[in-house]
């Protein structure tokens, strides 16, 4: 560590799922010779956190292993706390890190307060102001900035619901998303490295160059069912309507593949493809005329590489692309959603208008503000108790 100076413990990072995994990379990366880490994956989301840990070059110290088949949020929840609970005693955790809104996030949070250890929440104050939408996530936020001592904001918009909620200003930091940190560390290894670009494209679908491509990815609780299926139908018809090409990641949760396979399985022109890896989905991005997206990370990645975003909620925790204009909220009916991704394909002045690279959400330096953040705190060896008042 650096100058040779040491802290009570380790700094305790939990992640379940891969979008955890990608925004805690350049964190882990960061912290790593500064301050010690125990990187534990719960296994919230197994195959897809073992793609994206291999990603990025990350090695958990720590599996707990725990995804079950047909698992409800709160399944996961029951069954991480008393493990994490007991992985951070064992390891004398000197502060738990948490990112985001999941499952493991919320276990990860609540273990840490039980076991008395600083909880540090990373991408801390997002809020859509509705509890319905997303479900779990946005009650999940809320109870993890009660949980939380230390809360590192995207953005100034972030950190102020934060502040309206009561969190002392002293423990609110606005550093940026380290997801753009991912991304562009991403975007700039397929530009310089031709064997990286290869393998990336090879894990694509066969794609042709002279014919519009949307990249659409859905899966939010929200959306099952009958909006997952009007969804479904507006896709079907603009792949039949302007001959686009539409690549959709399908989620394996079977609420969401049995209803795209089944309304989209045999349209011509779409390609339904395994979860991809990331830097496949980034070289997706930077193809793709426009996404169509109900998750929350995706709206963060496709303004920066000038990407337009269509949000198919009605309501998103992530204002800031809407402000910027990058990105634009039209709900799931099919006509509204065919309307604004026919305007994108066939309307070049339309399109040049949203298809702006911009960086609301970070400027791809958030982690290393979150390391010199930290490093100050725990360096200076404060005590527990000042930890836990920010």
């Amino acid at each position: 560590m650096r100058g040779g100076a040491t802290i009570q413990g380790r700094l305790f990072i939990v992640i379940g799922t891969r979008p955890e995994a990608v925004k805690l990379a350049p964190v882990i990366a960061a912290l790593r010779g500064v301050l010690p880490v125990t990187v534990c994956a719960t296994g919230q989301h197994r195959d897809l956190l073992d793609t994206a840990f291999a990603d990025f070059g990350i090695v958990p110290d720590i599996n707990l292993d725990l995804m079950q088949g047909g698992q409800r949020p709160e399944d996961v929840v029951a069954a991480a706390l008393p493990v994490l609970r007991r992985a951070i005693t064992a390891t004398h955790a000197a502060a738990v890190i948490v990112q985001g809104d999941t499952a493991s996030a919320f276990a990860g949070a609540q273990a840490g307060a039980y076991a008395c250890v600083p909880v540090i929440h990373v991408e801390a104050g997002l809020r859509s102001d509705s509890i319905a939408e997303p479900f779990p996530e946005e009650l999940h936020r809320r109870a993890i900035a009660q949980l939380s001592s230390r809360h590192f904001a995207p953005t100034a918009a972030a950190a102020a619901a934060l502040l309206a909620e009561g969190i002392p200003a002293a423990a609110v930091h606005v550093v940026g998303n380290t997801g753009i940190d991912a991304l562009l560390d991403i975007a700039a290894r397929l530009r310089g490295d031709a064997a990286a670009r290869a393998q990336a494209a090879a894990m694509l679908p066969s794609l042709e160059a002279r014919r519009p491509l949307l990249l659409a990815t859905v899966h939010r609780r929200e959306n099952h069912g009958t909006r997952l299926a009007d969804i479904a139908a507006a896709l079907e018809q603009l792949a039949v309507r302007h001959g686009a090409q539409i690549v959709v990641p399908v989620h394996p949760n079977p609420a969401v593949r049995s209803v795209l396979e089944a309304r989209l399985g045999a349209v011509p022109g779409i390609h339904l493809v395994p979860p991809l890896r990331y830097p496949a989905f980034v070289t997706l991005l930077q193809r793709a005329r426009a996404v169509l997206t109900d998750p929350g990370g995706v709206q963060e990645e496709a303004p920066a590489l000038g990407c337009p975003v269509l949000v198919l909620r009605t309501t998103t925790e992530r204002r800031e692309g809407l402000a910027a204009g990058t990105a634009q909220l039209v709900g799931t009916d099919p006509g509204a959603i065919v309307a604004a991704a026919s305007r994108l394909l066939t309307d070049d002045v339309a399109h040049a208008r949203m298809a702006r690279v911009a960086l609301p959400y970070g400027d791809g330096h958030a982690a290393a503000r979150i390391a010199a953040i930290l490093a100050r705190a725990f360096l200076a060896a404060p005590r527990p108790e000042a930890l836990h008042q920010g």
